[in-house]
């Protein structure tokens, strides 16, 4: 689905040059590179694999202006589609479980992207995701500034970069137009954005070819984010 399984070769990847330091590029917004150790992204690419295989698998989402998005996508817990959130996904079978395993990192990883300050970041002290959106970028694939605002609740967003590197748009709460600041994300990173930046515009201006590292296996980029939906059992979206 991804290009080759880990170990039978792949392109060369460039490298992550010099050492990246944790950063906080808006307000609630905070970088952690490198966050995720060699094998825990192998171990995540490996099960992206699994989701992504039908039923309920990734698939290409229609937007509603008719056009196509050019990421392909699964959801686990809840399915999204524009602009809502449902239990059955795209092909009509019941949607994936959210795992366990991904809500305690994603739990992890909000603790330690505001570690003493995490009560005061709205939803993060009581952080319970229910929510992962896998998105698989192949070559030339982006997305456009958007919000992330179908959830019912204003918790952190969890976000996990593996593969190819991209540049990642990070803009205001109220325009898809400046000020923005372009971040680069490398296979590894942890983003977290909440607070003041929960509902900022984002989005992937490109992602950059060869610059995986080829023991992933993985051809393109993939991105895993996590998040709490706000909806009661047995609601929809």
């Amino acid at each position: 689905m991804f290009g080759d399984e880990p170990g039978t070769g792949g392109r060369a990847g460039t490298g992550a040059g010099a050492a990246r330091e944790r950063s906080e590029p808006a307000p609630g917004a905070v970088l952690l590179p490198g966050w995720l150790a060699a094998d825990a992204q192998l171990r995540l690419v490996t099960a992206c694999r699994q989701w992504a295989r039908p039923p309920a698998g990734m698939h290409t989402v229609r937007i509603p202006t008719g056009g196509m998005m050019s990421v392909q996508m699964v959801s686990l817990g809840w399915h999204w589609y524009p602009y809502g959130y449902r239990r059955t996904a795209a092909d009509g079978a019941p949607v994936k479980a959210f795992p366990p395993e991904l809500g305690e990192l994603a739990r992890r990883a909000v603790a330690q992207a505001y570690g003493d300050a995490v009560g005061t970041i709205a939803g993060a002290a009581g952080y319970e995701p229910d929510i992962a959106i896998v998105n698989h970028y192949a070559h030339g694939a982006k997305m456009g500034l958007h919000q992330d605002r179908d959830e019912r609740t204003d918790a952190p967003v969890v976000s996990l970069s593996l593969g190819d590197t991209c540049v990642f748009r990070l803009g205001n709460t109220e325009t898809r137009t400046r000020p923005w600041t372009d971040l680069e994300l490398h296979s590894g990173d942890l983003l977290v954005f909440g607070g003041p930046s929960r509902f900022a515009y984002h989005g992937v201006v490109r992602t950059l070819p060869g610059t995986a590292d080829p023991a992933l296996g993985l051809t393109g980029r993939l991105n895993i984010t996590v998040r709490q939906s706000g909806l009661a059992v047995g609601s929809a979206g």
